[in-house]
């Protein structure tokens, strides 16, 4: 079976609306999309975990550790599953048979401009970071705010400590004004962990042609999504639609920078036979109808994982 990696989930967002209900339990609760059991049937190698504060839930910095330290109890003491927090930890996580698991923050909102905690959460293992979500914060705007600015004066501030720090820069959610405040004023290469092409289906959630290749050529990685509103106006949403998207990322130059993204337990609707992780193996089968074998491999993990080894800190 094919290690995948999978760039974004929102597993910590659902234990937040659910405290109730057991992620790793020996009964599967059927809120998650993902579950242990479901991250093996798939061959996930490397699974990043998005922190992303629910509307319910105040958004300060003692919710983003709230859901850190559910990162920390409910994830990393599953059987299997190792904190990556540096290259090193990913070629470990693969010689023991385990899944790497990275912590990523979605949306700074509930740091207000606080870098202290920013620092702290880094020393919990915070390495990749979506500066906000799809609308303003006090650092920049997102792709779905009217006003279409990019970053305040804080923000740039944000993206300087990131980078000193060894946290990556997740473009998926900004303006794109503020796509290219980033491109222009990051150092280290960036990337996009959950969006697809908006040549193909135009949201703006999705990449214009001239950001792939701007991501591509900072030696980036695009995550492609599961997501049936950024994949098509057709319903349902097939893995043919899906397979659209990774042809078009590639004919731009960007077969060596494509991955996955699922964005699972972050929907309510599914593509057609991307129900769960456990369906990657589908996914893989009908790629490989498509492309050489060398190819799937590089799209299903290896790109991600030359990504993260290169660019998290030795």
């Amino acid at each position: 079976m094919m290690r995948v990696a999978d760039l974004h989930v929102d597993v910590l967002c659902k234990m937040l609306e659910y405290p109730d209900a057991s992620w790793s339990g020996a009964i599967a609760d059927a809120r998650f999309d993902v579950n242990p059991e479901r991250l093996r049937a798939g061959g996930v190698g490397l699974q990043v975990f998005a922190l992303y504060l629910p509307d319910e839930i105040p958004s300060d910095p003692e919710s983003i550790f709230r859901a850190a330290e559910l990162f920390w109890s409910e994830v990393l003491t599953v059987r299997g599953i190792k904190l990556v927090r540096r290259a090193g930890d990913i070629e470990a996580a693969i010689q023991e048979g385990k899944i790497g698991a990275i912590l990523s923050l979605e949306g700074a909102d509930g740091l207000q401009g606080k870098l202290w905690a920013l620092r702290l959460l880094h020393k919990l293992g915070l390495r990749l970071l979506g500066p906000t979500w799809n609308h303003a914060n006090w650092a920049c705007d997102g792709a779905l705010e009217p006003r279409g600015a990019g970053f305040t004066k804080a923000g740039r501030q944000l993206v300087t400590e990131c980078e000193n720090l060894g946290i990556l820069l997740d473009v998926s959610h900004l303006s794109d004004r503020g796509f290219w405040e980033l491109a222009d004023r990051a150092k280290r290469p960036f990337f996009a962990s959950h969006s697809n092409a908006r040549s193909i289906k135009d949201n703006p959630r999705n990449l214009t042609d001239e950001q792939i290749e701007a991501i591509v050529s900072a030696e980036g990685i695009i995550g492609v999504t599961f997501v049936p509103w950024f994949v098509t106006s057709r319903e349902p949403a097939t893995i043919d639609d899906v397979l659209r998207h990774v042809e078009h990322i590639c004919s731009l130059g960007g077969a060596g920078h494509i991955a996955f993204g699922s964005d699972f337990d972050g929907i309510s609707r599914h593509v057609q036979g991307l129900e769960h992780p456990g369906r990657y193996p589908d996914l893989i089968e009908a790629l490989l109808k498509r492309y050489p074998e060398s190819f799937v491999e590089d799209m299903a993990g290896k790109n991600a994982i030359r990504f993260f080894t290169r660019n998290l800190s030795k």
